[in-house]
């Protein structure tokens, strides 16, 4: 019997993002779309892509399901659950930032969900936290690292398209002014820097300190980061230490070769190249920051918690062109 699904938030980027997968997902049925701005609108007249994959009409009421994921905009996912508990036995997956630190929620112990590293928390949990979108590109690239106690200053550059910044519109999201341009922001002070120096500190012994810049970049979907760590190991070994770390991890890999974006735009992969000069090595992880930055890392979270494989619904081709 499939389970029932809800996202709250569908008709933003990382809720509609969920309705592309979950619509083709064999083990769940959606059966709630909630939206508090565009109820009695159609998904598909938001998203014209979906005609074919889903007829729902977007809702302001709720209903029973099995499972909820929560595509609300920062801050807000506390307040709604705080508004409209949920019985314990419902799975909710939080695609905000509200649990990442304080994981503490009511009845609710809320799991990071970095199936590279919480891969057996996440199997019994009924709250979990989905990790940033740079969050998990910079923790991807270092996490081999953390565990052999090899960080102490990590200086990081990442680059992202502008779904990245959500569907409201800004300033710097305008096509005018995206297109052609990059510019820095929120330099050594992005709210996923606190995020990232947790969890690498749950493995590397001695406290870490990340000097992070992000970029604006003029695409629409992808995160590339490049993180600069100094070490004494040969880049053999480093190479061995990162295809042994995620030898059990279906949407990790690991290349000797360049590395760009479109590899992994539109699927739920990290890509990782390392190179190395003297004793520092560069590490360069690329992700689709809608997918395995958000909603294909949610689905995989949520194949996880029900015992299915890590892939269910997950089986994508990057777009190369």
């Amino acid at each position: 019997m499939k389970k029932s699904v809800g996202i709250i938030g569908a008709n933003g980027y990382t809720g509609s993002e969920l309705v592309r997968l979950l619509a083709f997902h064999p083990n769940v049925e959606i059966k709630l779309l909630y939206s508090r701005s565009k109820a009695g609108v159609k998904i598909s007249d938001l998203y014209p892509d979906l005609d074919s994959v889903c007829d729902l009409v977007l809702e302001n009421t709720l209903r029973p399901v099995d499972i909820l994921f929560l595509c609300l905009p920062h801050t807000e996912s506390a307040k709604w659950l705080a508004e409209r508990p949920a019985d314990d036995e419902v799975l909710i997956i939080d695609l905000g930032n509200d649990f990442r630190l304080s994981t503490h929620f009511g009845s609710r112990d809320f799991v990071y969900g970095l199936p590279e590293i919480h891969f057996d928390q996440i199997k019994k949990a009924n709250s979990i936290a989905n990790p940033g979108c740079f969050a998990t590109a910079i923790q991807l690239g270092l996490l081999p690292l953390a565990k052999e106690n090899l960080l102490k200053d990590i200086y990081t550059t990442g680059i992202t398209g502008s779904t990245g910044a959500g569907q409201s519109l800004q300033a710097t999201t305008h096509f005018t002014w995206r297109n052609d341009n990059i510019s820095a922001y929120k330099t050594l002070n992005h709210q996923h820097v606190d995020e990232v120096v947790k969890q690498l500190n749950l493995l590397n012994k001695n406290e870490v300190e990340l000097n992070f810049v992000p970029w604006r970049g003029d695409f629409s979907r992808g995160i590339f980061t490049t993180s600069v760590v100094k070490t004494d190991l040969s880049l053999e070994a480093v190479y061995d230490l990162y295809e042994q770390f995620y030898k059990n991890s279906p949407f990790v890999k690991i290349s000797k070769k360049a590395i760009d974006m479109k590899q992994v735009v539109n699927t739920n992969f990290c890509t990782i190249q390392i190179e190395k000069k003297g004793n520092k090595i560069a590490i360069h992880s690329a992700i689709d920051n809608l997918l395995k930055g958000a909603s294909g890392q949610a689905v995989q979270n949520m194949n996880i918690a029900n015992g299915w494989a890590q892939d269910l619904g997950l089986n994508l081709k990057p777009l190369a062109f």
